[in-house]
């Protein structure tokens, strides 16, 4: 087994205009995979604009392969729907780490990161920034293969392997 590179905690905070794949709504989960490593928030029921506010700790061993999320409805009866997917790379958060931080203030903003639609699924400019001693990270990304929606994240390079 190889040794990870870090730890990445994301918080999948929210939803926001999610696609209908029930009579007028949805019942909403995301699915995070880095990997062989598969993490699922809970189910919302019917709500287009979820909030999970949910915590996860991934393992990072590869920082070229892409974080992806995929976001279902939840169905009692039938398979689940597919609502879109989006991904995202750490690689700007582990370059930013590479910066000289002596003396930088709190909330210094490290690298900014621009929408791509070859590179990445960023909906709008996001800022990796210095917090406390914390590369942070807040993402809002724009899901694929759907109608509509958009996921919000932030994310938190674990420097203590002690997680």
């Amino acid at each position: 087994m190889s040794t990870p590179l870090g730890f990445l905690r994301v918080r999948v905070n929210r939803g926001v205009n999610l696609a209908v794949r029930d009579f007028n709504s949805s019942d909403p989960y995301v699915v995070i995979k880095i990997g062989r490593t598969k993490l699922k928030t809970r189910v919302i029921k019917k709500n287009l604009n979820p909030q999970w506010n949910e915590d996860f700790t991934l393992s990072v061993l590869d920082p070229n392969l892409p974080i992806r999320l995929t976001v279902y409805d939840h169905d009692l009866f039938s398979r689940d729907d597919k609502m879109g997917d989006a991904e995202f790379d750490v690689k700007p958060l582990l370059e930013a780490m590479r910066l000289d931080l002596k003396g930088l203030p709190s909330g210094t903003v490290l690298a900014r990161v621009q929408p791509s639609k070859h590179k990445n699924c960023l909906a709008d400019e996001s800022c990796i920034k210095y917090i406390d001693g914390k590369f942070c990270q807040d993402l809002i990304l724009r899901l694929r293969n759907v109608e509509c929606g958009e996921l919000e994240l932030s994310l938190n390079w674990i420097v203590d392997t002690h997680v």
